[in-house]
């Protein structure tokens, strides 16, 4: 039997690796975005400081690197469809809403040390440009604890979910959950009193940071990084309907 006719001779499984692999790499993407760019920005630069948000490195030696990350995720959440409507909604709207973050970068304070030290990119300060950034930002986030909470967590109503399922759904849902809290603590930043009185340095930054983390495990998990179901005792596939559940 040829490559090509084994090829087709197992469509499901074919199926399969193809959700399978955009939801892991949503997941590794979104994982990797907080801790590229402050890596890069210091291996490649040798900056020594903090950003005060991941959005600030657009400016620096990583720009296009976040640019593109942002636009590998879009990429992903357009090519996935998901189960239903909703899904298909869910997932066009956070690619729209992560080419905005991604094309509308925020407007960033030129007298900081930061700014001096590490950045090589300058734009004019537009107030416009910083609402649509920080716009898409929320509802970047909003849309994806949206999809973890209320969508991962959805099975056949004709199966019984395994275990490893409802395992599964334990951390959709707080991962959800995580991500609503962050961005919530991220928005009262943006009070100067708020974010002065914070015990930590570069609070903006680290909400982020665990909004993209509780997005990307979600994501790796869907994805069967982890938690995979158990193979069944008996013979028998799973049709795509069941694949795209899971």
């Amino acid at each position: 039997m040829s490559n090509l006719t084994a090829y087709l001779k197992k469509p499901n499984d074919n199926f399969q690796l193809s959700y399978l692999q955009i939801r892991r790499s949503v997941g590794i993407l979104g994982l990797c975005l907080p801790v590229v760019m402050r890596l890069g920005t210091w291996v490649f630069s040798n900056c020594p400081y903090w950003k005060d948000s991941i959005s600030d490195y657009y400016y620096t030696i990583m720009g296009n690197v976040f640019t593109g990350i942002l636009c590998g995720v879009a990429l992903f959440l357009y090519s996935y469809k998901g189960f239903n409507r909703w899904d298909r909604i869910s997932s066009s709207l956070a690619c729209v809403f992560a080419l905005g973050v991604a094309f509308f970068p925020m407007n960033v304070d030129r007298n900081c040390v930061e700014y001096t030290h590490c950045n090589i990119l300058s734009r004019d300060v537009q107030s416009w440009r910083n609402f649509v950034h920080y716009g898409s930002a929320a509802l970047l986030f909003g849309t994806l604890a949206c999809m973890s909470y209320f969508l991962f967590t959805k099975t056949d109503e004709t199966k019984k979910p395994t275990p490893r399922k409802l395992q599964r759904n334990v951390i959709y849902r707080t991962c959800g959950i995580i991500m609503v809290v962050a961005m919530l603590a991220t928005g009262s930043l943006l009070v100067p009193a708020i974010k002065a009185a914070s015990p930590i340095s570069h609070p903006t930054y680290w909400m982020e940071t665990i909004m993209l983390f509780a997005f990307g495990f979600s994501w790796l998990v869907k994805g069967e990084t982890l938690l995979k179901d158990l193979p069944p005792a008996g013979p028998g596939k799973k049709t795509n309907k069941e694949l795209k559940r899971r």
